[in-house]
């Protein structure tokens, strides 16, 4: 559903990139979502959980209590390794 809203909202002018397996000083990093515009670079983590959550401080959990990694956190780490990966070239 995230992927028909970007194909329908989105300038024809600006570059839609999936799934993009990334290195960066011998790290290796995903993004879901990378989209170039003229002015702007935006990474987008996707997710698709369903049922009910609640947060613990920075830590999200289901109602079966099992853990879910910050979707956040992971988005922070892919725009640092990113950025530098970008400064580098």
């Amino acid at each position: 559903m995230f992927d028909e809203w970007i194909q329908t909202n989105l300038s024809k002018d600006w570059l839609v990139l999936h799934d993009l397996l990334l290195e960066y000083n011998y790290t290796v990093f995903q993004i879901d979502l990378l989209i170039i515009s003229p002015e702007v670079i935006y990474l987008f983590e996707v997710k698709n959980y369903e049922g009910d959550f609640y947060f613990n401080g920075e830590r999200w959990y289901p109602i079966s209590k099992a853990e879910i990694k910050n979707p956040i956190h992971q988005l922070s780490r892919n725009e640092s390794l990113f950025r530098r990966l970008l400064q580098d070239l």
